[in-house]
């Protein structure tokens, strides 16, 4: 069993890891202009975060995984995103999604 002091020291360090890595570049930015290509840059990293994540369910399944086209998932999906790219409602985004994921799963059963 492991004693206080040691449970007290990995919740420091896990809190210090967790959040010194988005204090320091705060702290060293705060001050400073950034080039405007760099800005722009930075605008593109949660959708490639969110894409990173999210793609592998919607195109691989099985055990072990394979790719599979087919899978109702990307099938919502493409619907979805492309509602997402001509209106720009998250609100609406996310019913259409709700409601094809819905249909999906009647049809595919």
């Amino acid at each position: 069993m492991m004693d206080e002091g040691l449970i007290l020291l990995t919740f420091a360090g896990m809190g210090a890891v967790t959040y010194i890595p988005r204090w320091l570049p705060l702290h060293c930015l705060a001050e400073k202009k950034l080039p405007a290509w760099f800005e722009s840059w930075l605008d593109f990293i949660p959708a490639s975060i969110l894409s990173a994540l999210l793609l592998p369910s919607l195109i691989t399944g099985g055990h072990p995984r394979s790719l599979d086209l087919t899978r109702p998932e990307l099938i919502v999906a493409v619907p979805t995103f492309l509602f997402a790219v001509k209106t720009k409602s998250l609100g609406g985004t996310v019913l259409v999604g709700m409601a094809l994921f819905w249909l999906a799963g009647r049809f595919f059963g």
